[in-house]
């Protein structure tokens, strides 16, 4: 059961394929890819923005394409640390190439993405596990994520309280 399914939110049966979830499948994709060539996912996103502009054959990177593997890829850190410390069990090296890059798409998306409400975020998750992953991977990347979820307000009111700070320091 996700966690919309047990708050009661009638519209989590979404789009699958609206404008936002192509974007995380593409990021998830980028990610997975940046991991299995060792490569720096930014290059990588770069390479793709270049040849996107380049070949008209090749579909455009998405703005929140871009947003979440650069979001991610800039707090990489924490955003490990808050999956590992809700791992029981497990190592996150363990875990599949592709469920870590969807979990560090959906936490990134819990501290950072204010216009994303915590139960989309967590949803559009399990869906991705349930597209690209293995049976099992969507109760358990739930069950991780209806975890992180209680962190995520205290994570974005810090965010907030720090960029109101810099914009204060600025002035």
């Amino acid at each position: 059961m996700t966690v919309a399914e047990q708050s009661g939110d009638k519209k989590s049966s979404f789009k699958k394929l609206g404008a936002r979830h192509k974007a995380r499948r593409r990021a998830v994709d980028l990610l997975f890819e940046a991991e299995a060539r060792d490569v720096d996912v930014a290059d990588l996103l770069g390479e793709r923005v270049e040849l996107a502009e380049r070949d008209q054959a090749v579909a455009p990177v998405a703005p929140y394409t871009n947003i979440l593997v650069e979001g991610v890829a800039d707090d990489l850190d924490r955003v490990d640390g808050t999956i590992e410390s809700y791992l029981q069990d497990w190592t996150l090296e363990r875990l599949p190439a592709v469920d870590r890059a969807i979990l560090r798409i959906a936490v990134w998306e819990l501290f950072h993405a204010n216009d994303v409400p915590p139960v989309v975020a967590v949803d559009e998750a399990v869906e991705l596990a349930k597209e690209l992953s293995t049976d099992d991977s969507p109760s358990f990347v739930n069950g991780v994520l209806g975890q992180v979820v209680s962190l995520a307000p205290q994570v974005r009111a810090a965010a907030a309280a720090t960029r109101a700070s810099d914009r204060d320091h600025e002035a």
